[in-house]
Order: structure tokens, then C-alpha cells, then sequence
């Protein structure tokens, strides 16, 4: 790759429109100056150029970074404004956005806790109802957090006699959690805060006396959003106290890689410390004994996913991989000084997502071809029966009590938004608890699952949405692909306002299910990493291959999409088929891959990358890097990059560098443009009204460059 630098003045930075801009003379942009430092390094041999390097300097310590941010937005703002349809299409959102949204509720004591959003409310609320069939009290409003919208309630957890509730709170969209404790009758806020926690779980005892979570040590001034996370905890907080005199649990000084997160078992004996030393479903397991401290290793090592389920007095139930790649549910019998794993329910065909352990009974949740499925066994495992869902879509939840027959469980899929179910165990019952009005009509869209064959002969699928007077005619559309293909993460059927709006518009919306997730278990996670990584850009490039030879997208009409992993998925495929896609969305992405496990949470993710350190991870990671293969003088689609100023998962480092590299490539007619969002980290907490604005300004940027009218919103 060859890096050149635009020498532009400052004040060519922002576009100057003098008129309205039509479809047909958007012009390209100026780019902003972007100082190249000359940094090389030699790495294996392999002379490696880094001129952007000083673009990873946190916005918040760096003056020069956070003025280039400010002149890269004020390019790509003026641009977006003037984008065909814009204004017409986020009203489009706004309104299907605009409709009461309930969580799962969660009893304790009588009590029934869940949050409900009424639709454009930037944060969800909390309430309460005593009993199911209570009036709704009002517990916990982050909209009164900030003025900006962006403090979040992230997670919640009341004690068992509903009593009182341990909240997180998640400011600007960081991954840092300040804990607090309500008196749920009084709506009082107890003295108690923790501070520092981060990717933790938090498990009261059953006496309501405290509760355990994990953190890593204070970090050193201006450190806090971007040092690496070591020495990761679990401490017990006993209500009443300071945070410094907390209890040390847990910890593996000898092994600081480690991260450990801590449930107190079902019977209130155990802390159970789940070990695992990155993203991998590989975990070590330690039960902690409540009433003497003593530990007990009950599994030992890192080969494979052991996940608790729950217990019935000394019978702990696990899914796991161990000899099942599709997973399996164990048991193991603690009265035995050696306990080995029971097979309970075996490795099926499809794959098991999870189970929970209810009213007597057990609920799998698999995954048929991406899709779920859901039975219910007996403690010995039978199947017993399956539970009837609407259609094709996702079903989650089924959380309760073993002496409860009463479980909540959601249902959703891309063109139904979420529904809440009350499910009885002992009859087999659901009924609706929450149902949404939304500004659309489901039968109006139709949701079909595809197949198609990857560049080595893989049967990959795939899921197309689109408008069903569209599919009744088989008329070629633009269309959005999303991909993720990382981490055994599955992409399963779910809503959302802003893809109903794009399918209004008259476009196409497709979901590939390639490798590197966790679809088919363990085999598909597998075949997409490490150094199989290259077939999760193959199953994607064909993906787009597939919808163009079959006449499902219009010849200049695909736009790809992905975050995170998928943010590099898009910028992979961009650089290795420049040719195939005519515009693209590569948002919040790891996009140098020599230099991602150096920040924050970076360290995890060599269980699917590699380890840059390593001189054949290196030179596979250095074949597809985003950031390193940019093709200077190919013609390019459009790109829109998408990141957060203060995002503290994948630092926006990445995203500042990958665009640098764009701009100062010649790369044809076509814009590569960053968007910078403030006080938002990775996606979670995002306030409703960030979400609705990034949505159409994303929405419209690919509109324009794959031919799909937006006039027909006004």
C-alpha cells in the first residue's frame, strides 16, 4: 500500500454547496488534511509503514487528534446534509421507532420488575409491579441522567425477596459500570457505590446482605479508556460498607490474563468463578464455598465451554462443547469427591444455544439453520415437548425458578417487532404479556431463508427480506448486506425500525450467516478464524455474488454493512473485491490488525485473530488488515465509517487510521468519509435519538450510491 498525503489548506476542509444538490451532481469531497509521521517498522523481516499511528491517541489527552475529528466530521456532515431524501427518511425511522417497547420481566418477592421504553424515550425505564397484574411504578428514569441521553441503565439484578435492586449505570457509551443499591419500596438510593467494575456479572447473596461482581485495579491518569485490562477480580460487597473494604474473593495474580465472572448458585452454598482468558468459550470453573471460603476446582483447565445452567440441591447442570461441537447439557453430582460429567441431553442436530432450569423442568433453545427452537425436557432429559413459536424468528428468555412453573420468554424477527410471552411450564401455555402497535403491517414484508455455496463448496445461508409486492414480482433491488462472521456469534431474525424503513423505500435487506459464528457450532466458529479467517471474506464475497447472478440486487446496487468484527468483515472485502460492492458501511471496526491487542479489550480477541506477536499469525494477520491493504489506485465504492469518540471496546484509533489510509489513497470517483459520533462508545446505551440520526445518515449515504430512491419517503 502507498500512503500519500492530500495538501490541502485548512480552510478547503468543509463542502460549500451554493444550491441544492440533486441525485445525479453530488460532488465528491475535498478531504481534510491528515499529517503523515513517516513511521516504519520492522517487523519479522517485513518493513511496515504506520504513518497514521498518532490517530490513536485518545481524543480526550490529544488536542491534534480531537481537531482532526472535528474537521473530518464537519466534512462529512456538510455532505450527509445535502444527501437526496435525508430529512424524508428519518422521519420514515422516527416513526417506526415511535411505538411502547417492553423488556422480560423478572419476579422476585411478588414483585415483577421490567423496563418499558414508550417508544422515543432515549433510555429505557424501569418499573415494578406488585404482583403480575399490578399498577406499574416508575423504579429507575436514566433519562434524567443527562441532558444528552447517553447514561445508561445497563443491567439490574433485585434481590430475592425483591426487596432491593443493584443497577449498573453506563456513561457515554464506556464499558466502565458504576454500581448502585435501591430500597425498592421507598425508591431511595442507598450509600452503597462500586466503582471500576467492568465485564462483570453482578449475583446477590440470598440473604440480601451483599453482592459479588468483578473489576480490574484503578487505572493511572489519562489511562482509563484505553490501557489494557488485567488482574480482573471478583469481590464481595457487603451493604453498608465502603468499597475499600470490600472482600477479595477471587483473583489469579499469577495469572493476570484471566478474567473471572462469579454467580452465587442456585441453593446460595457457591459462588461459582467462571474463568476464561478471552473470548473463547474455553473456562476454567472454581466453586467458592459461602460459608468458609474454601475453593474447589470442579473444572479444571481451559479446553472447553463449560456454562452453568443451575442446580437442583447437589446436581449442577452445564452445557457444554466437550465432545459435542453442537453442545450438549451435563450433569455433574457434587456429593461425589470426583464428579464426572452425565450426559443429560445429548448433541442434537441442531445447536444448542442455552438452557435454564424451570418449574421442575429443563428449556433447550437451539439454533435450526439460524432460526430458533425451543423444547422442553425433563429433569432426566426427555423430551417432553416443543414450544410453539409464531414463525421465523428469534425466542429468548425462559428464566424463573426450579419450583416455578411461570417463565417469560420474547419473540421476534425482521419483520415482527418483539412480543413478550407468559409461558406456563406445567401446561404448555403462552400468552401475550406485551405486544407493540408499530407503524407497519408485518404481513406487508416477507422473510425467506436462502442457501447459497461459498468460493470452497460451503452451503452457507442466508436470510432476504423485502416488501412483498417486491417478492411477488422477483424485481431486482438495491440491496444491504450485513455480515459478522467472529466469536461464535450467531446472527438470528430480530427488528428493526431502520431496516423496516429501508424496505420501505424499495430496497432489499439480507442477513448472511457465514463463518466465524456460532450458527452450526463449533465447526462453523472454527472455519471462519485463526487461519481460516480468509473463508469468512469468501463467504461474504459470494453472498454479494449470489444476489446480483440471481437477480435479487440490481446490477450498482449492493451495499455491504457490518460493525465491530463485521466493521473488519466490510473493510476486508472492500479492499479484496473493490468491484463487487458499490458502497459500504464499516462501522465501529478492528482495522489494524498488527496493533488491536495493545488496547483496552483487544487482548481477548486472539483467540480468534491470533496473536500479532506470533511471526505466521502476523503474516496471515498482515494479508487481510484493512488498515495495510487499502489498493491505491483502484476504483473504490463509496464507504461511510462509522465509529464513537469514546469508544472503549474497539478504540476509535482503528476507524481514524483506516480512513486516513482512504483519503490518502486515490481510490476513484467515489467518497470515503468518516462519521464521529460524541459521548458514545461501542453501541450499547446509544441514546433513541443518536440512533434514529446515524440511522438515516448511514441509511441515505447508501441509498445514494446503490440507486435506491428515497423521494418516494416525502
Amino acid at each position: 500500500m502507498r500512503l500519500r498525503t492530500a495538501a490541502l489548506a485548512a480552510s478547503a476542509i468543509a463542502l460549500a454547496f451554493a444550491n441544492p444538490i440533486s441525485a445525479q451532481d453530488m460532488p465528491v469531497p475535498t478531504y481534510p488534511e491528515t499529517r503523515a509521521d513517516g513511521t516504519v517498522e520492522t517487523i519479522f523481516g517485513q518493513e511496515v509503514a504506520d504513518p497514521f499511528r498518532w490517530l490513536e491517541e485518545d481524543v480526550r489527552n490529544s488536542e491534534e487528534v480531537a481537531a482532526w475529528v472535528a474537521r473530518q466530521n464537519e466534512l462529512t456532515d456538510s455532505f450527509l446534509s445535502e444527501l437526496p431524501g435525508r430529512e424524508a427518511y428519518e422521519a420514515r425511522i422516527k416513526e417506526l421507532y415511535d411505538y411502547e417497547r417492553f423488556g422480560i420481566p423478572t419476579e422476585k418477592g411478588g414483585r415483577y420488575f421490567y423496563s418499558r421504553n414508550d417508544g422515543l424515550q432515549n433510555q429505557s425505564v424501569l418499573y415494578v409491579r406488585e404482583g403480575l397484574d399490578g399498577e406499574p411504578r416508575m423504579l429507575i428514569d436514566p433519562n434524567e441522567w443527562a441532558k444528552d441521553g447517553a447514561t445508561a441503565l445497563s443491567g439490574w439484578v433485585p434481590t430475592e425477596d425483591g426487596s432491593k435492586l443493584l443497577y449498573s449505570i453506563q456513561d457515554g457509551g464506556s464499558d466502565w459500570r458504576t454500581v448502585r443499591v435501591m430500597d425498592v419500596a421507598t425508591g431511595d438510593i442507598l450509600a452503597d457505590e462500586v466503582e471500576w467494575v467492568k465485564f462483570s456479572g453482578l449475583s446477590w447473596a440470598k440473604d440480601g446482605s451483599g453482592f459479588y461482581y468483578s473489576r480490574f485495579p484503578e487505572t493511572g491518569e489519562g489511562e482509563t479508556f484505553q490501557a489494557l485490562n488485567t488482574n480482573h477480580q471478583v469481590y464481595f460487597h457487603r451493604l453498608g460498607l465502603d468499597q475499600s473494604e470490600d472482600e477479595l474473593v477471587y483473583a489469579t495474580p499469577d495469572r493476570p490474563d484471566l478474567n473471572h465472572f462469579a454467580n452465587v448458585t442456585d441453593d446460595g452454598r457457591y459462588v461459582l468463578v467462571t474463568s476464561s482468558s478471552g473470548t473463547d468459550d474455553r473456562y476454567e470453573v472454581t466453586l467458592v464455598s459461602r460459608e468458609t471460603g474454601e475453593k474447589r476446582t470442579l473444572i479444571p483447565g481451559f479446553d472447553h465451554n463449560y456454562s452453568y445452567v443451575g442446580n437442583d440441591g447437589d446436581n449442577f447442570y452445564f452445557v457444554t462443547n466437550d465432545g459435542a461441537p453442537r453442545e450438549k447439557l451435563v450433569m455433574f453430582d457434587l456429593a461425589q469427591d470426583d464428579p464426572e460429567a452425565v450426559t443429560i441431553i445429548p448433541e442434537m442436530e441442531e445447536t444448542l444455544q442455552g438452557v435454564s432450569l424451570v418449574g421442575g423442568k429443563l428449556v433447550a433453545s437451539y439454533l435450526k439453520d439460524a432460526k430458533s427452537l425451543i423444547r422442553i425436557h425433563g429433569l432426566d432429559g426427555t423430551l417432553q415437548r416443543d414450544v410453539a413459536l409464531p414463525g421465523i424468528g428469534s425466542a429468548g428468555g425462559f428464566g424463573g425458578e426450579l419450583d416455578k412453573s411461570e417463565t417469560f420468554y420474547y419473540f421476534s424477527s425482521y419483520n415482527r417487532p418483539t412480543t413478550i410471552y407468559r409461558y406456563d411450564m406445567d401446561s404448555g401455555e403462552s400468552e401475550v404479556w406485551a405486544q407493540p402497535d408499530v407503524a407497519m403491517n408485518p404481513d406487508d414484508y416477507t422473510v425467506e431463508q436462502l442457501f447459497y455455496t461459498s468460493k470452497d463448496g460451503t452451503k452457507v445461508p442466508m436470510f432476504l427480506v423485502r416488501r412483498a409486492d417486491i417478492a411477488a414480482e422477483g424485481k431486482a433491488v438495491p440491496t444491504l448486506l450485513y455480515g459478522y462472521g467472529g466469536f461464535n456469534i450467531s446472527l438470528t431474525p430480530g427488528f428493526s425500525p431502520s431496516r423496516i424503513a429501508w424496505l420501505d423505500a424499495g430496497g432489499a435487506y439480507v442477513v448472511a450467516n457465514i463463518r466465524g459464528g456460532g450458527e452450526y457450532g463449533k465447526d462453523w466458529h472454527d472455519g471462519g478464524r485463526l487461519m481460516n479467517k480468509q473463508n469468512v471474506f469468501d463467504d461474504f464475497i459470494a453472498a454479494g455474488e449470489f444476489l446480483k447472478a440471481n437477480g435479487y440486487t440490481t446490477p450498482n446496487g449492493l451495499a455491504i454493512e457490518g460493525g465491530s468484527n463485521g466493521g473488519l468483515l466490510v473493510g476486508a472485502v472492500v479492499n479484496q473485491r473493490p468491484d463487487l460492492v458499490d458502497a459500504a458501511h464499516p462501522a465501529v471496526g478492528v482495522m489494524d490488525m498488527l496493533r488491536f491487542d495493545r488496547f483496552t479489550a483487544g487482548r481477548y480477541w486472539v483467540d480468534d485473530y491470533g496473536y500479532p506477536s506470533k511471526e505466521a499469525d502476523f503474516n496471515y494477520l498482515l494479508t487481510y488488515s484493512p488498515y495495510h491493504n487499502v489498493r491505491d489506485g483502484e476504483d473504490y465504492p463509496a464507504v461511510l465509517v462509522t465509529t464513537a469518540d469514546t469508544d472503549d471496546r474497539v478504540v476509535p484509533g482503528h476507524s481514524f487510521k483506516y480512513t486516513a489510509a482512504l483519503q490518502a489513497a486515490e481510490l476513484g470517483d467515489k467518497p470515503q468519509i468518516i462519521r464521529i459520533e460524541t459521548r458514545a462508545g461501542h453501541g450499547s446505551g446509544k441514546p433513541t435519538d443518536k440512533a434514529i440520526e446515524e440511522a438515516a445518515d448511514v441509511g441515505a449515504f447508501l441509498a445514494y450510491f446503490t440507486g435506491l430512491d428515497l423521494s418516494d419517503e416525502e
